[in-house]
């Protein structure tokens, strides 16, 4: 279906998943492309970048080991064992942990509650600067192994890196439903190149192996003190991807998430890293670019473009979770309407967003140009990843000992080695934020500004709202004076489920004349991922012609009123598209009002409420058959 026609979202009621190896197959495309093209600049950036280690044995050995047990410990044991298991109904992410820590709110004090949630939100803030790094740092990383073949290439690498990362994103408009299929394919071929290619070498020097010792980090640490804290921040490279795993779970589930890493990813990863480090022990020539290093040259051009496909798989991968990251943060109020296009009929999580695609296309290509070398990127990478990690262990060790009531020395143990690792990682990256680590931190922390900003004036709004008439005095006062009744349906939407709707007490006041069939509808988001449709509406009839419906949808699900009204016409509320009317309140704020909120916010909600998405396009109402009536609110 066409990405650029109005399209109802998919039906809450998903068809039956695929068999687990096809699930599987599927994982490798979407979940580790990220983490599976981390190869590809890693091991460089530890011997070669701006923060370069010497070569010699004991820093290999010890890199390779920091390497080994990073993915071991982060990625295998921490979110492929224990954090996937925190799911809300089958979804994972940031968001979902939020979800699951209002569950615990009353068990907590206001102040922690608070600080928790702001952790959440802040993490969620990161993935959106990790989102617009991804795509640039992977697909200039592949295409500079041009720069291996040819030096004469090097002039091009730049010009091809932004015409590459241009038509990405102006594709997505037309969904990955019809290029999702291939993603799993491809991976299977990059990650069976790349273990064959790291195994070839590991063969010529099997001594490597020895790696696995983790005395060899520690002996690394001993030998290069503060510098080796800061290779450690290149370290954690191989492990960017690990919070995909936990995200993208409800797509695949989490058995063949764990199947796909345990039987391929993992040990294709290992197998091309150690490999790496076997070469660089024997050609330290090699260093600038030790992936590349590992191909025979006849096969440099082939393996080019193997890289750059996947880099790009995996730069989908970021860009579809920074779509659903967007819809989860509308939904549950902290980002304002923007508009969702559905690109696929069949598949629910087929999303395309105009407004946040264009940013981030703006902003990578922004970053290749500023920064022009992937290890210049890399100074910017991993500080959002690490922070994120961090967050989610603090929260992940909340719900265990407040929602599943483990004891506090087991829960602390187990996220006590959690938090070695990623404050270990964090602060390592921390003394990159000059090298380009300051763009990271600083679009996440104007996103968390704008998030809290909308949800607190958000919350502002509801409480002028709330002041309201009662729905039974109305209704008796209706019963008593018998106004006109048109025929036809007048749908007055109203966020405040309770009261009479400010739109329907202005319209009668001014028109003293009422349709014959009137239904309040509130939609509300519940803190669970989708919501059957026989769960759908609640539905209240409050005589006089008069229905209160409440429509509830979940966090990652877009309301659409077609639908809304079709399932209201099962439970009774026939109405006709044709005659029926919507009223939609908009208000206009004024910042001179006198509501606990500083000025500069008051202005930047403003600003975000006039810039938000119109109701009619993002709700599905026909246009023609919308009035609005405004109000004027001192904020």
């Amino acid at each position: 279906m066409s990405a650029n026609k109005s399209t109802t979202p998919s039906e809450p009621n998903s068809p039956p998943k695929p068999g687990l190896w096809v699930l599987s197959l599927g994982a490798l495309g979407v979940v580790y492309g990220d983490i599976g093209t981390s190869p590809l600049y890693a091991i460089r950036e530890c011997f070669h970048g701006l923060h370069a280690i010497a070569l010699n044995q004991t820093n290999i050995f010890g890199v390779l080991s920091l390497i080994f047990w990073s993915l071991m410990v982060v990625v295998t044991i921490k979110y492929v064992s224990f954090i996937m298991r925190a799911d809300n109904r089958g979804e994972g992410g940031i968001f979902a942990l939020l979800a699951l820590l209002r569950k615990i709110k009353d068990q907590m004090s206001a102040g922690s509650y608070q600080t928790a949630v702001l952790a959440a939100v802040f993490g969620a803030a990161l993935l959106y600067g990790d989102g617009i790094i991804t795509p640039a740092i992977s697909v200039l990383s592949a295409v500079e192994g041009l720069e291996i073949a040819t030096k004469a290439s090097k002039p091009f690498i730049i010009p091809l890196t932004v015409i590459i990362l241009f038509l990405l994103f102006f594709s997505q408009k037309r969904g990955t439903a019809a290029i999702g299929k291939f993603f799993g394919p491809v991976m299977i071929i990059w990650f069976v190149s790349i273990a064959a290619l790291g195994l070839s070498a590991i063969l010529n020097n099997p001594e490597v192996l020895w790696a696995i010792n983790p005395w060899y980090a520690f002996q690394f640490f001993a030998s290069n003190h503060i510098h080796g804290i800061v290779v450690l921040g290149s370290v954690v490279l191989v492990i960017t991807g690990g919070e995909a795993l936990y995200a993208d779970m409800g797509h695949f589930g989490p058995k063949a998430i764990r199947l796909s890493w345990l039987a391929v990813a993992c040990p294709a990863l290992l197998l091309n890293y150690f490999g790496q480090g076997a070469l660089l022990m024997t050609k330290a020539a090699v260093a600038s670019n030790p992936f590349y290093g590992l191909i025979p040259k006849v096969l440099i051009y082939p393996s080019v473009i193997l890289s750059t496909v996947a880099t790009i798989i995996a730069s989908q991968a970021m860009i579809s979770g920074v779509y659903s990251l967007t819809q989860q943060a509308i939904q549950l109020g902290y980002l304002p309407r923007v508009r969702i296009v559905h690109t696929s009929a069949s598949q629910q999580g087929q999303i395309y967003l105009p407004e946040v695609n264009w940013a981030m296309m703006v902003g990578c290509i922004g970053l290749v140009l500023a920064f022009r070398e992937s290890s210049r990127l890399a100074g910017a990478y991993g500080i959002a990843v690490t922070a994120t990690m961090g967050i989610t262990s603090i929260i992940y060790y909340l719900v265990v000992t407040r929602l599943w009531k483990w004891p506090i020395w087991k829960a602390g143990f187990l996220v006590g080695v959690f938090l070695c690792f990623d404050v270990s990682y964090l602060g390592a990256n921390l003394l990159k934020i000059l090298d380009g680590g300051w763009f990271t931190i600083g679009v996440a922390i104007l996103i968390t500004l704008s998030m809290t900003t909308w949800r607190k004036g958000r919350k502002i709004l509801a409480e002028v709202f709330a002041l309201r008439l009662s729905m039974d005095l109305f209704i008796k006062d209706i019963e008593q004076k018998k106004p006109y009744r048109i025929p036809g349906t007048a749908v007055f939407m109203s966020v405040n489920p309770q009261g009479v709707p400010v739109a329907l007490m202005h319209h009668y006041k001014h028109h003293r004349v009422l349709f014959e069939q009137v239904i309040l509808l509130s939609i509300i988001t519940l803190d669970i991922p989708r919501i059957e449709n026989k769960d759908r509406l609640k539905l209240e009839d409050l005589g006089q012609g008069f229905y209160r419906i409440i429509a509830q949808y979940g966090f990652m699900e877009t309301p659409w009123i077609p639908e809304i009204m079709s399932l209201a016409g099962r439970l009774g509320v026939k109405t006709k598209m044709a005659e029926t009317t919507f009223f939609l309140g908009r208000e206009t704020l004024i910042t001179s009002g006198k509501s606990q909120m500083s000025q500069w916010r008051k202005i930047l909600f403003s600003m975000m409420s006039r810039n938000a998405m119109n109701p009619t396009s993002f709700f599905g109402i026909p246009p023609e058959r919308v009035i609005e009536i405004g109000a004027q609110v001192r904020l």
